[in-house]
Parts: structure tokens; C-alpha cells; sequence
């Protein structure tokens, strides 16, 4: 960073009153520290990374402009908002690579890229009526006439004698029910 604290300091200041020019220079300025301490503190990152934790730490730093007192040295100000912003967004990114997979890892005609109507596909429609068939009397008639009928919660309270809180409760069951069976039928 070619600038010393006092010229950073003047232009965050500048820049709190509302001077474009002076923000614009401090960002600029500040950039090139903030790539060489996010590569120093986080060795192990992706050049990508890098760039994710100082965008944040941009972003950071000037929804918390108004925050920064004239009287206190900025680079502590600034460092430190790159130290949470840059572990937030890592530890953000890690949890995430834990559940994504590589494209390259599966063949183009893997089923691991079938849609679900693909997959409800595989079930036909004999083998569903046949499995709702075997569900509880109540299970079976809150499926047939929510889902299959299409009724309204209304309609099929009046047509069944069951609360709409019962009905909920049943379709809830049978679907869970269904579901369980169908996976013991494939």
C-alpha cells in the first residue's frame, strides 16, 4: 500500500462527509492490502476465495463507514473487519464444498442427473393405486380425496366426517406410509 494511515485516515473521513473522489482513492488503495493479508491469513485458499473475502470485506466496510471514529488509526478498522468478514465467508464456502460434487466425477448418462418427474416416472401408476390400496382406511381416503380427487381441505372434511386438522394429519401419514412402501416395492 503505497499511502501512509494519515492520507487513508483523511480519505475515509473525506469520504464520511460524502466525497466520491476521496472513496473511490481509499478503496483503491486498500484493495492491494487486503488481497496480501487475506493471501497471508488464509494460505490454503483458492485465488477465488481470496477475491470472495475481500469483495465481503469491501462490502462490509462501507455498510459500516458511518462506524469508523476519525480519532482511531483506520487499518486496525479495516484488518479487522477483513479477519470476520474473510472467516465468515471461508467457513460459508468450506460447508459448501462439503456438499457439492464435481461435474467430472459422473458419466453423461448417469442417473444422477435425471429430474424428478424422471424419477416419479419409474413409478406406474398400477403399482401406486395397488400401494394406496394397502394403507389404513383413514390414511387411504385422505390421499384419494386430497391428492388424488383434488378436493379442497373443506371438501374433503365435509365428505369424509374428518376435521381438516385430522385430514392433515392422515394425508401427512399416509403420504409418509406410501412413500416408505414404494421404496420396499422397487
Amino acid at each position: 500500500m503505497g499511502e501512509d494511515e494519515d492520507v487513508l485516515r483523511d480519505w475515509m473521513v473525506a469520504a464520511q462527509a460524502g466525497d466520491r473522489r476521496a472513496y473511490e482513492r481509499l478503496l483503491a488503495s486498500l484493495v492491494p492490502a487486503l488481497r496480501r493479508a487475506a493471501r497471508g491469513r488464509w494460505r490454503q485458499a483458492e485465488a477465488a476465495d481470496i477475491e470472495d473475502v475481500v469483495q465481503e470485506t469491501l462490502l462490509a466496510l462501507h455498510a459500516a463507514r458511518h462506524l469508523y471514529e476519525p480519532s482511531r488509526p483506520l487499518l486496525p478498522f479495516v484488518f479487522g473487519i477483513l479477519r470476520l468478514r474473510g472467516a465468515d465467508a471461508l467457513r460459508r464456502r468450506y460447508r459448501q464444498s462439503g456438499r457439492e460434487r464435481a461435474i467430472d466425477e459422473f458419466s453423461e448418462t448417469s442417473s444422477y442427473f435425471a429430474t424428478k418427474e424422471e424419477h416419479e416416472d419409474q413409478i406406474d401408476a398400477g403399482t401406486l393405486h395397488a400401494t394406496i390400496a394397502e394403507l389404513p382406511e383413514r390414511q387411504r381416503q385422505a390421499i384419494e380425496m386430497t391428492k388424488m380427487q383434488e378436493m379442497s381441505l373443506a371438501e374433503a372434511s365435509a365428505a369424509s366426517g374428518m376435521s381438516i386438522t385430522a385430514l392433515k394429519v392422515a394425508t401427512h401419514r399416509g403420504v409418509a406410509t406410501l412413500r416408505k412402501l414404494l421404496r420396499g416395492a422397487r
